[in-house]
C-alpha cells in the first residue's frame, strides 16, 4: 500500500520552498517549456552588455546559468531567504545582489543600464525600466501570461473572470509604449502541466504563492481531498501556464 494522503500532503507541506528550484516536483508534475528558451536568449545578451541589471532574481538561479557577465552585473531581490541564496550564488562571480521592494523606485541613477533583464517579475516597473536605461537600451523578459495555471487557482477559488484579463500582452505592450519604450519582441505561449499527485498541488501553492493568496493546507484540506481523490481516479490534474517572451527598447 502506497503513502496516504496525510502523508503526501505532510510531506509537501514540510518541504523547503526557498528561490526557484523546483527540483521538488520532479516526477511529481511536470511543465512543457516555451519553445524561445529564454536563458539562452538572455545569455547571449549580457555576454555583449557592459551593464546589466536582473530585476526579482529570485535565489539568483536563472541569472547564475549565464557564462559571462557584463563588468556591471546587479540583480535585485524583495524576499530575505531569496536575497541571501542569490547571495550566496552570485557574488563569487563579481554580482551585485541588492535588497529592494518590488515597487519604486528602483534604487538606481537615471541611465545606468545598458539591459535589464527578467523572468517571470510579480510585478513590472516600466516607468522605472525605462528610467534606469540608457537610450538604445534594451529590456529583455520571460512573464508569465493572463490565467496562467488558472484551472488550478479556479478549483480553489471558483471563477475569476477579471483576474483572467491580468498581465495580457496587449496591456503590458500598451504600458510599456506609455513609458516610452517601444516593443520589438512579443510572443505568448499556452503550455501543458501534468500534477501527478496531491504533493506536487501543495509544494506548487506553497512556493507560487499568489496563485492562491494565504494558502495553507489547514484552510483548504476539503479542497485537496477532494483533489487527491479525483486524481487518484482519472490521473494527473492538468492545468496550462501562459508565458510572454518580451523584448523592448528604449529609442
Amino acid at each position: 500500500m502506497g503513502p496516504t494522503f496525510e502523508d503526501v500532503i505532510a510531506e509537501a507541506a514540510s518541504a523547503p520552498v526557498e528561490g526557484w528550484d523546483f527540483s521538488w516536483l520532479d516526477g511529481r508534475a511536470s511543465e512543457a517549456r516555451p519553445s524561445w528558451g529564454y536563458q539562452r536568449l538572455m545569455s547571449a545578451r549580457l555576454a555583449t552588455a557592459s551593464a546589466a541589471l536582473d530585476i526579482q532574481t529570485g535565489g539568483g538561479e536563472v541569472l547564475a546559468e549565464a557564462q559571462v557577465f557584463p563588468r556591471t552585473m546587479v540583480a535585485t531581490e524583495s524576499w530575505p531567504p531569496n536575497v541571501a541564496k542569490a547571495t550566496t550564488l552570485l557574488h563569487p562571480r563579481g554580482v551585485v545582489v541588492v535588497a529592494a521592494p518590488d515597487e519604486p523606485p528602483l534604487p538606481f541613477a537615471d541611465e545606468a543600464f545598458e539591459l535589464v533583464t527578467s523572468r517571470h517579475p510579480a510585478t513590472i516597473w516600466w516607468g522605472e525600466i525605462a528610467r534606469v536605461l540608457r537610450p538604445g537600451g534594451t529590456y529583455f523578459a520571460q512573464h508569465v501570461g493572463p490565467a496562467s495555471v488558472f484551472e488550478l487557482v479556479e478549483f480553489f477559488l471558483g471563477p475569476q473572470p477579471e483576474a483572467r484579463r491580468g498581465r495580457h500582452p496587449d496591456d503590458e505592450a500598451a504600458a510599456a509604449r506609455a513609458a516610452g519604450l517601444t516593443i520589438t519582441d512579443q510572443r505568448t505561449e499556452r503550455l501543458r502541466i501534468e500534477f501527478n499527485d496531491i504533493g506536487a498541488v501543495v509544494y506548487f501553492l506553497r512556493k507560487v504563492i499568489w496563485m492562491v493568496p494565504g494558502f495553507t493546507v489547514e484552510a483548504y484540506l476539503d479542497q485537496l481531498r477532494r483533489l487527491h481523490d479525483r486524481i487518484e481516479q482519472e490521473g494527473p490534474f492538468v492545468a496550462y501556464s501562459t508565458r510572454t517572451l518580451t523584448e523592448a527598447t528604449k529609442p
